[in-house]
């Protein structure tokens, strides 16, 4: 049977009681609808911000060089300790350094310290990137269908992940969603008849700021987020025409304006040398191979999807025969040229993380609410009722491994986070029992709901009490805790970017056990951490030396980066 064939009318609301007061409410006006995603945005975002600890390795690293650009002053290089981090643009650093010295200059203590700082851009773009989404939809769906399409991309995990990290992906998401929204407008409106008129101001501004401060925040990413759905589009349509409506005439040149002044000034700082790092070895080590072992085989993002985009993945791919069926519907095809062409790309490209992916998942909730407006989200279709069933095994995934870890590492359970994790894996199987029940829009409310209830549980309650993953701050409480200020710090087989962070950019880096027995030996008041693994060494090299070492502090865990338990000593000099 068709797809055509399956889905006769259009699917009314079937929520109720509450759930359909809140959409009600939420359709009431724009107004409305942007206070009601926020207030899910901060309730899926905050907790957590400022416990959580720096998350090896990229996040750190980030913060790290923002924090070296107010040590120093220069605004231009990228730096990590000595090391030049010519990677990526300078927008995210900018905006992070920005953040940390306004609240300096309002006197937060410790501000350059304070990870949950340098994740307000992070946090802020991550809200942008939900808002922007509400903003995009109403080009495709009515106010109600909007608002549950924008929630369902906020409430998504990879998108709660990425508003707790000083990274580049909640912002470039933001800038992506911004042009996305213009993109279709343009789209739509020539596949109206309106032919290439001017879209109007503030819809053209969308399209070329999301541009430029996209390429500021990652270079050339979203050039081609926007660039593969033109072509295709394009290509459907016969010409290119449609795309005089952004005003290219006027975007061009204010896009050139935006980014040209850092770009000149990196390259005559670095001779160059930026480009060479970020297109020679950052780039090209991606495409060619599993940088920093991150290899993935092709479909990685497809299997992974299930986690990543709950709670609204497992109707994502129910909505799948519906798109296909009517894929040449104006609306259908410029969603689909948005996500499979990129999508594709991204799956034969060896490297891979779950967030490079997050710019196509707005553009998926919006055709997951299409199907929904037209029915196609029904039980009665062969799996159906199977893959609605996914959306329980996050939260039950989430509540046992959690307790099984809190309890293998700390020997503790995570009982303050346990009512929020079982309330969450509660609601998950109401919503399976409201779509076999054939009420889906039902269905994804309550899968919102138990989003709202699984982020709290797990960054809010359970990962505060998990000593075992916060090696680095228990490491950095050992050094505050001498009785010799600013004392010097060295680390011997522990070098995450989150000790550099937290200790200082001076922290050393040394390589043998004589080398932290010499650095020890120093003078002044010294602090040498030294991993299990070179205990040994440390050890005879301190008998050789006659140094007798005085032990402070001992801290075990587990190393998110490396994936292993760590054993770390810490031993002190103090006059």
């Amino acid at each position: 049977m068709s797809d055509r064939a399956f889905v006769p009318r259009p699917a009314r609301g079937d929520a109720s009681g509450f759930l359909d007061a809140f959409l009600n409410g939420a359709a009431r006006s724009h107004a409305w609808a942007c206070a009601l995603l926020v207030a899910l945005c901060l309730v899926c975002f905050l907790p957590g911000i400022v416990s959580l600890q720096p998350m090896d390795r990229d996040e750190p690293r980030f913060a790290q060089a923002s924090k070296q650009m107010l040590e120093t002053g220069d605004l231009v290089d990228i730096r990590f300790q000595g090391e030049a981090r010519h990677k990526k643009p300078v927008g995210i650093y900018w905006a992070q350094a920005a953040v940390v010295g306004a609240a300096e200059a309002l006197g937060v203590p410790n501000a350059r310290t304070s990870i949950g700082l340098y994740r307000i851009p992070s946090l802020l773009g991550a809200i942008g990137a939900v808002l922007l989404t509400y903003w995009s939809a109403l080009a495709f769906l009515p106010r109600r269908g909007a608002f549950l399409a924008a929630a369902l991309f906020g409430a998504c995990v990879v998108l709660s992940a990425e508003a707790r990290l000083a990274k580049t992906d909640a912002l470039l998401c933001a800038c992506a969603v911004a042009s996305f929204g213009a993109l279709a407008r343009a789209w739509l409106r020539q596949a109206r008849g309106e032919g290439t008129e001017r879209l109007d101001t503030a819809t053209v501004l969308a399209f070329w700021l999301g541009l430029a401060l996209g390429i500021l925040i990652k270079g050339p990413m979203v050039p081609l987020f926007c660039a593969l759905p033109a072509l295709v589009l394009s290509w459907r349509s016969g010409s290119g025409r449609w795309l005089g409506a952004l005003r290219p005439g006027f975007g061009l040149p204010l896009t050139l304006l935006i980014v040209a002044p850092w770009f000149a000034a990196i390259t005559w700082k670095s001779g160059g040398a930026f480009y060479g790092e970020a297109v020679g070895h950052d780039m090209l080590s991606k495409v060619q191979g599993g940088s920093e072992k991150h290899f993935a085989p092709p479909g990685a993002y497809l299997f992974v999807f299930f986690g990543t985009f709950w709670p609204g993945a497992a109707f994502a791919a129910l909505s799948a025969p519906f798109a296909w069926g009517y894929r040449r519907d104006p609306a259908i095809a410029f969603l689909l040229a948005w996500i499979v062409p990129t999508w594709i790309l991204f799956e034969i490209v060896p490297t891979k993380l779950p967030h490079y992916v997050l710019p196509l998942m707005p553009a998926i909730a919006i055709l997951t609410l299409r199907a929904l407006a037209a029915g196609a989200l029904h039980p009665e279709r062969r799996g159906a009722r199977l893959t609605a069933g996914l959306v329980v095994l996050i939260p039950v995934g989430l509540t046992l491994g959690l307790s099984a870890f809190a309890w293998s590492y700390d020997r503790i359970l995570p009982l303050a986070g346990l009512p929020l994790l079982l309330a969450s894996c509660a609601v998950a199987a109401l919503a399976w029992a409201a779509f076999a029940k054939g009420l889906p829009e039902r269905a994804l409310g309550l899968g919102i709901v138990a989003s709202m209830l699984l982020s709290p549980a797990v960054f809010g309650l359970t990962q505060p009490v998990i000593a075992a993953l916060k090696v680095s701050p228990r490491l950095a409480a050992i050094r505050d805790a001498l009785p010799c200020p600013q004392p010097r710090v060295a680390s011997l087989g522990y070098r995450e970017p989150s000790f550099v962070f937290l200790i200082g950019t001076d922290l050393a880096m040394l390589g043998t056990g004589q080398e932290a027995v010499d650095f020890l030996k120093g003078g002044g008041c010294r602090l040498a951490y030294v991993e299990g693994r070179f205990a040994d060494g440390f050890a005879a090299a301190a008998t050789t030396a006659g140094l007798v070492p005085n032990r402070v502090g001992t801290v075990s865990g587990f190393n998110i980066n490396g994936g292993r338990r760590v054993d770390l000593s810490a031993y002190a000099v103090t006059p």
